[in-house]
């Protein structure tokens, strides 16, 4: 989340995978004519066939990108950085003979959003932070460049692979609308249970695989002098990294697409729901929560948790790079899977593990061409290993880190994602529905752990928000499917 990205960090806190999401299932996606998809860059009209510059067409230049016309990049400047886009735009200068022009900023959404209303968008966008733009709204109103041709492009690496074989098949699902792929979301994070190998090895403590024993190494952690766990009381919803996953892998991703579509009594009726605010209500009651967590953001949860005042912390694999500045060198970022509950649907190792860092191209820019060849730049494994490096977090290219050294909580994502296998969970509440997930059930979540507030009126009320947008007819609404 900024999620997420994929980090999205916040510039305040990070609504990306979130708001916009902070910062994550499988469906074929309907094919468009390769030609159609990209004579013009992607308007579809006659005043944008005049508008957006065409090259020739050829293998090395497939989307048939205009030498020397001009490009646009607006980059989320967060967690991540901006740099691993600055390089991917070195390769297209070189190659098109231009110079991107490159913003690098956390308030996407308030520089954008009158530049989208006067019908000069930037080519292409990372719309993560607390200030996105609204992808769902820009989805509807035609504004988004549709993808599917960037999907059908060869790959940098292999002319024989389309860009949508080299990608993890989640991110297809992710950046849809309706049937329209528009959101290319770059990152691959890891959610999760954060904490530092090192103590929990010093203290002889094994992370819990059931909730039941988180609960009882809490009470032991307690005694030792230190807080069991931190989370960013500003931002609450970073808590629903962990409860949302974890309600979703106990009662089923069936139960959990109820929530996802708005259904009538779907958080009420869900036995999983049910049993996992009770446990963050018991976590809240014993008095396992960082005195004060309440009033932090999230660097400062994250700093309090990297200086060891707190073992767990719930947060995305952006976090290793956001908490760098105050990570102790031998610290040994690690995160743990789900745990498991009463009867659980989904097996032991299931993860959290979605994409993020969604981009965005301008159907109306002057060169959306170029905007989704830089993505296909960055594409190429050259580039997802630079991110790798650089910002220690995962691409949506498959097998892209092979064979690289990773930093500590990279590797730990990776080995926690190559053991879950199948089992990943992607939700797309946060994504689809972000005033209500951030705003709304993060206002209650705040109060649930605060003990303000009890589970079952947790429930309720977080039922009583869902229904509010199910009925709001100035919410566009969403479907996935199981």
């Amino acid at each position: 989340m900024g999620s997420t990205s994929a980090h999205n960090n916040e510039g305040l806190g990070r609504r990306n995978l979130i708001k916009r999401s902070a910062a994550l299932g499988l469906i074929t996606v309907p094919t468009m004519s390769f030609l159609s998809a990209c004579a013009t860059g992607g308007g579809g009209d006659d005043e944008k066939e005049t508008k957006a510059p065409a090259g020739e067409k050829s293998a090395k230049n497939p989307l048939g990108v205009k030498k020397g016309a001009p490009m646009e990049a607006f980059i989320f400047k967060g967690g991540l950085g901006d740099q691993y886009a600055k390089d991917a735009e070195a390769d297209y200068n070189a190659t098109y003979g231009v110079t991107v022009k490159h913003t690098g900023t956390q308030q996407v959404g308030p520089k954008l959003t009158p530049r989208f209303a006067g019908g000069n968008p930037p080519d292409v966008i990372d719309n993560s932070g607390a200030d996105h733009l609204d992808m769902n709204k820009l989805s509807t109103q035609g504004q988004l460049q549709d993808l599917n041709a960037l999907l059908d492009a060869p790959s940098m690496d292999d002319a024989a692979k389309k860009i949508r074989d080299t990608i993890h098949p989640s991110t297809v699902e992710k950046g849809m609308h309706g049937d329209k792929f528009d959101v290319l979301y770059y990152a691959f994070t890891i959610y999760g249970t954060w904490y530092s190998q090192k103590l929990m090895e010093s203290k002889g403590w094994a992370y819990p695989k059931t909730l039941d024993e988180m609960v009882t190494l809490c009470g032991t952690i307690k005694k030792a002098g230190i807080a069991p766990w931190t989370y960013p009381g500003k931002y609450p919803y970073y808590v629903h990294f962990n409860l949302f996953a974890q309600i979703a892998k106990i009662g089923g991703m069936e139960k959990w697409i109820e929530i996802d579509n708005l259904e009538p009594n779907a958080w009420t009726s869900n036995d999983a729901v049910r049993e996992v605010v009770e446990h963050y209500e018991e976590l809240a009651a014993k008095g396992y929560f960082l005195e004060g967590s309440q009033g932090l953001t999230h660097i400062q949860s994250q700093t309090s948790w990297t200086k060891g005042k707190a073992v767990f912390i719930p947060n995305g694999s952006w976090v290793e790079n956001e908490a760098a500045p105050t990570t102790p060198a031998d610290f040994g970022m690690a995160v743990g899977a789900l745990m498991a509950g009463t009867g659980d649907k989904l097996p032991q190792g299931t993860l959290r593990a979605e994409p993020s860092e969604p981009y965005i191209v301008s159907a109306k820019g002057k060169n959306p061409a170029g905007g989704m060849e830089l993505l296909r730049i960055m594409l190429s494994k050259k580039h997802a290993q630079n991110f790798a490096t650089k910002v220690k977090s995962l691409t949506c290219v498959l097998d892209a880190t092979a064979g690289m050294t990773l930093s500590p909580g990279l590797a730990s994502a990776s080995k926690v994602f190559k053991e879950a296998g199948d089992n990943l969970i992607s939700l797309q509440l946060q994504e689809w529905y972000p005033a209500l997930t951030d705003e709304k059930l993060g206002g209650l979540t705040g109060q649930l752990l605060t003990g303000e507030l009890k589970a079952a009126d947790w429930i309720k009320k977080a039922q009583a928000e869902a229904d509010k947008v199910a009925k709001d007819d100035a919410v566009t609404k969403f479907k996935r499917t199981a």
